[in-house]
């Protein structure tokens, strides 16, 4: 039996309340030819379990996986090895099944968990308090933002040209529904330092600005010094939120909480999280302890009970599910805690010299495919300052390249000229990521392929 929970009536009553004369117009911004109008064509309607698996196998078979071939993609999210006794840890029922920390008297496990991994957030960001994570990187931006206007209460963010474009494109889609004015720097492919402009987000900062928001390492692969940029947001009463989407840079790298940042945010995914076909991912926030109550999302905290006994319960949770809604700080409905775990889970097997030494490997790699690919007739390495992630100039346009390496059996990397559609001046650019997994055969691989494809 159908299961139909409203009635036409029903429909048109919300509808009315909404403003909007039906649904469709609830899809305004989907474009009219994205839409369908009719079945697809070629598609049956049914087909049996089996045949649909088949199928589905044939087509995925055609795909170039990052397991299989050599891979040197990044720009947000990166191949690492996720050690065998993450997933087996996760996946033990106590983790698996008691998820949501709504009752401290039966979730002590999974808020301690949380507990733990505030804990090793702080520390990474060099902050002094964390939440219990987020959706992923993207929102967590956004939600710093929205908290920088709290903060501060002014309204006019500023966004580096070196912070990766996708998350600029939450940003600007959430805030089309607040306040929020969002003030975007252009990126260039500058050599020594490309995408950032210190200087100019520096003379930007006015009376009215919220937060300047930068990436460290940036989209482009460049580690940058941002003491300067915070000494002079701090000034102006403006915060400085960091960006940092490799966080196993933080082995390597001073934190962005020693550059004075005042509220650091992040995507946790190469710590215990596979690339999973793009999600589900893990979101980090953190922030000086005197901006806490404007901070998104749970947050976990450590008590005793009625005897004595160490306990942990939501010291903040300051979600629409929680409060009063215009009390609330976030409309995040989840912190994505099994991803939480799994990074905690890794984090921990690494300890701290294990996480450097992970990060000194990283980094070596990267520096030698970087000579190598270097010395390819016409491609110039234009970042001078990374950690495992650069960015080459070709003599063409990178994306025609990318597709032919593609071909050759190579995932290169990543066209500066995709992610900047219209940025002239960076188009021949290609991002390359090098992490402990690529071996010397794939840098063979790499080198004879691009050098082949550009002679």
């Amino acid at each position: 039996m159908r299961y139909l929970p409203l009635t036409q009536p029903d429909r048109e009553a919300m509808l009315g309340v909404i403003g909007v004369p039906d649904i469709d117009a609830l899809f305004a911004d989907v474009p009219e030819s994205a839409r369908l109008t009719a079945p697809i064509a070629g598609l049956p309607m049914h087909s049996a379990e089996m045949l649909v698996e088949r199928e589905l196998s044939a087509m995925a078979s055609k795909n170039l996986t990052a397991g299989t071939v050599p891979f040197f993609v990044g720009a947000g999210a990166y191949k690492h090895h996720v050690p065998a006794t993450v997933d087996h840890i996760i996946q033990r029922g106590e983790f698996l099944t008691a998820y949501t920390p709504y009752q401290p008297e039966i979730a002590q496990g999974t808020l301690q968990v949380l507990f733990e991994f505030q804990t090793q957030v702080a520390r990474l960001l060099g902050m002094e308090v964390a939440n219990a994570s987020m959706y992923d990187g993207s929102t967590a931006m956004t939600e710093a933002v929205f908290m920088a206007r709290r903060v501060t209460r002014r309204a006019k963010a500023i966004v580096s040209g070196g912070v990766h474009p996708h998350y600029v494109g939450v940003l600007k889609t959430l805030t089309r529904f607040t306040d929020d004015e969002v003030v975007t720097h252009v990126p260039t492919l500058a050599s020594g330092k490309p995408g950032d402009d210190l200087d100019a987000l520096i003379a930007a900062v006015d009376a009215g600005t919220s937060c300047v928001v930068v990436q460290n390492p940036n989209i482009f692969g460049h580690v940058a010094d941002l003491t300067p940029l915070a000494d002079a947001c701090h000034k102006a009463g403006t915060l400085l939120i960091v960006v940092v989407t490799e966080v196993v840079s933080l082995g390597a790298i001073k934190s962005p909480g020693e550059m004075g940042a005042d509220i650091v945010v992040g995507e946790g995914q190469s710590i215990g999280n596979g690339l999973n076909f793009g999600g589900p991912y893990l979101g980090l926030f953190a922030c000086r302890d005197k901006h806490v109550r404007q901070m998104p999302g749970r947050l976990c905290g450590e008590t005793v009970d009625a005897d004595g006994k160490r306990g942990f319960v939501l010291t903040l949770s300051t979600r629409e599910q929680h409060i009063r809604r215009e009390k609330a700080t976030s409309n995040i409905c989840t912190n994505s805690g099994l991803c939480a775990l799994a990074f905690s889970v890794h984090l921990t097997l690494l300890g701290e010299m294990g996480l450097r030494k992970l990060a000194s490997l990283n980094h070596a790699r990267a520096v030698q495919l970087a000579e190598r690919l270097g010395r390819i007739p016409g491609v110039e390495l234009v970042t001078t300052q990374f950690f495992n992630e650069f960015t080459l100039r070709l003599p063409v346009d990178a994306r025609p390249v990318i597709r032919k390496l593609a071909e050759r059996q190579v995932l290169g990397g990543v066209s500066l000229g995709r992610l900047f559609p219209g940025v002239t001046d960076i188009a021949k650019g290609m991002v390359v990521a090098v992490t402990e997994t690529a071996t010397d055969a794939d840098f063979d691989a790499f080198e004879d392929a691009l050098d082949e494809v550009l002679a």
